[in-house]
Order: structure tokens, then C-alpha cells, then sequence
């Protein structure tokens, strides 16, 4: 049974309908609302500007109910309406919290986020990618953080060399902050299009890794034992490449994927248009 709306115009589950619109739950939100219904997105619920500390609380302790503890360990990200668009990602512009766990946590976090909505990194990006100035408090994604063995980014199209006719996928252990972030060379799959055979396999000496930890994440290093070790079969690789060209086919784009695995299930963290695909565009 899915959880009850609070405060419906302000507080709004990845399942409502209404979240997939991004004019109310902003672009990464939004994308995950539209997909959750289809595909293994955690569950969570996006604050809106102006959501009264109470109702974030019940949405909190309704979110945790659905893990059977008192306090839920979540992910606690930003999403501006014209994030993870067709023009511009943000990506790395915004604040995201991890292992976030009680309620004074998750509204610390959410006004972390929402304070770099108007920091002076975001603020030089909206002007040099011709966007304006946020003008209402961003909407805040919180969802179940999920305790990742490892994680990846997959690209649908090589975004180095789209014409190439092939899936990236680059995955590293533990959360993947230490990828997005580029604190970690990781290992690469490259999957021909469109029957995903591995035609180049990378594995990298991953000495970073990040992981849950009191308070929120850190980095730590790696097992010396596991650092030239594959950080996903191939059989994972290859599913995260079908899901990565499924959601194009859905999408009508080329898409940018986050990636999680925990005791070998796949979970969708974010979906996204590849915002630098120039060749493509000049061979149109």
C-alpha cells in the first residue's frame, strides 16, 4: 500500500502522479517519478519550497516505516526545475547528503541543498549555460539510500565518441559519489551496440571508495586485495547497458544513468539527457 500524501500540494511521493512533473518536483525528481512505476527506483518523496518542518517529519517517519526501523537511512538530493534537462545537467553543482538518518538530519540536509541552489559555483554555471536564477527555494529529493556493494554510470552512447556505435559503463565499489565526484579511476565496459557483447573491459587500480558513515558519507580506501579485482561481473555490466538503452528508447534521447547494486540487485538513482553529445548533433 503506497503511504499517504502529506500536505499534498508540498510534499509529494515518487509514486504520485503529479511528482513527475518538474514545474513542481524540479528535473532529477521528476525523471524518477516518471520511471518508478517500470523500473527499480527507490522509494522516496520530493520537498517543495515552503513544506512546513512537520510534514517533512511525517514523510520522514512514513518513508521509514517502510523499512521497519525507527530512523531510515536516506539520500537526500536537490532537484532545480531545470536540472537533468536537454540543456544542462548540474551535475556536481548541487549539494547531496548521504546517509542521512533521523529527522533533525534530514531537514539539516535539505537546507544544505537548498543553500547551493544559490551558491556562487551554481549561480556561475546558470549564467554561463544562459539560465536564470532560481526563484523559489529548490525542490529536495529524499529517498532510501541504498547500501551499495558497488555502483556505476552508464551513457546509452559513448559520450567521447557517440558515433562509435556503443554503452559505456564505468562502476567502482561502494557508493558512487567516489565516481561522480572523480576520486576514483574506475573499471570500464564497453558494450557493442546493439548486443551488448563486451568489447573492451578495463579493469582500474581503485584505491578510493565511499561509504556510508555516521553523520552522513566519507571516503575511505580500498582493500588492497580488491583494488585491481572487476567491481561488477559482466553480466551486471550488460544489464546496466540494456537499462541504460531501454531508457533511451522510452526517453528519446541518449541518456545518463546512476547505478547501485546491493546483494546483486540492480536499483535506478538517476536518469538523465548526455548534455555533450556535439558530434551527434554535427553528423544530424
Amino acid at each position: 500500500m503506497p503511504p499517504t500524501t502529506t500536505s499534498r500540494s508540498q510534499v509529494l511521493w515518487l509514486e504520485d502522479p503529479a511528482a513527475a512533473d518538474p514545474r513542481r518536483t524540479g528535473g532529477k525528481a521528476a525523471a524518477l517519478a516518471a520511471l518508478a512505476s517500470r523500473h527499480p527506483v527507490p522509494p522516496g518523496f520530493v520537498v517543495a519550497g515552503g513544506t512546513p518542518d512537520a510534514a517533512v517529519a511525517r514523510a520522514y517517519d512514513e518513508l521509514a516505516a517502510r523499512t521497519g526501523t525507527a530512523d531510515a537511512v536516506v539520500a537526500v538530493r536537490s532537484s532545480a526545475t531545470d536540472e537533468d534537462g536537454l540543456q544542462a545537467s548540474f551535475a556536481g553543482q548541487h549539494e547531496t547528503v548521504l546517509g542521512v538518518q533521523g529527522g533533525a538530519e534530514v531537514l539539516q540536509a535539505i537546507a544544505a541543498c537548498r543553500a547551493s541552489g544559490r551558491s556562487s559555483r551554481a549561480l556561475a554555471y546558470r549564467h554561463a549555460n544562459g539560465l536564470a536564477a532560481p526563484v523559489a527555494e529548490l525542490p529536495v529529493l529524499v529517498q532510501l539510500l541504498v547500501p551499495a556493494d558497488s555502483a556505476a554510470v552508464a551513457f546509452s552512447v559513448n559520450p567521447v565518441a557517440p558515433l562509435a556505435g556503443e554503452v559505456l559503463v564505468d562502476a567502482a565499489f561502494g557508493l558512487g559519489e567516489s565516481i561522480v565526484g572523480g576520486t576514483v579511476t574506475p573499471d570500464e565496459w564497453a558494450l557493442a551496440r546493439p548486443s551488448l557483447t563486451v568489447r573492451r573491459r578495463t579493469i582500474a587500480d581503485k584505491r578510493r571508495m565511499t561509504v556510508r558513515a555516521p553523520g552522513g558519507s566519507r571516503e575511505v580506501d580500498v582493500p588492497a586485495p580488491l583494488r585491481r579485482l572487476p567491481s561488477l561481473a559482466d553480466e551486471q555490466a550488460r544489464a546496466a547497458g540494456a537499462l541504460a538503452v531501454r531508457l533511451e528508447r522510452e526517453l528519446g534521447v541518449p541518456v545518463d544513468l546512476e547505478l547501485a547494486w546491493s546483494g546483486g540487485q540492480i536499483h535506478l538513482l538517476q536518469c538523465r539527457p548526455i548534455t555533450t553529445l556535439t558530434q551527434i548533433q554535427e553528423a544530424a
